[in-house]
């Protein structure tokens, strides 16, 4: 799936997929978890995960290039549990992201 089908609409959780335009500045979108279907109006705050990026000291690195990094990093397994915490997250990015 290419990350720019893919969108995070401030003021609903969790992630879309674009499935179709609609009329009147409507995107019909499916999420991602349970593929219930949705509307979200253009004038929402919608971004594609491909414009998203990380803000580092010497340049952003687009979230494509994080997530190709893990799952390098992890030979494609899982990786560090989301609850981990903010000190072992930290270390983590440390070593997916260079300085």
């Amino acid at each position: 799936m290419d990350l720019k089908d893919i969108f995070a609409i401030s003021g609903k959780p969790g992630l879309y997929k674009f499935i179709s335009q609609g009329r009147n500045s409507v995107m019909i979108v499916e999420n991602l978890e349970d593929k219930k279907r949705t509307t979200a109006f253009t004038t929402a705050k919608i971004s594609s995960l491909e414009d998203i990026a990380i803000f580092t000291d010497a340049e952003d690195m687009p979230l494509k290039d994080v997530l190709k990094a893990i799952y390098d990093k992890e030979n494609g397994a899982a990786s560090i549990d989301h609850k981990s915490s903010g000190k072992v997250l930290e270390e983590y990015f440390h070593e997916i992201i260079p300085a």
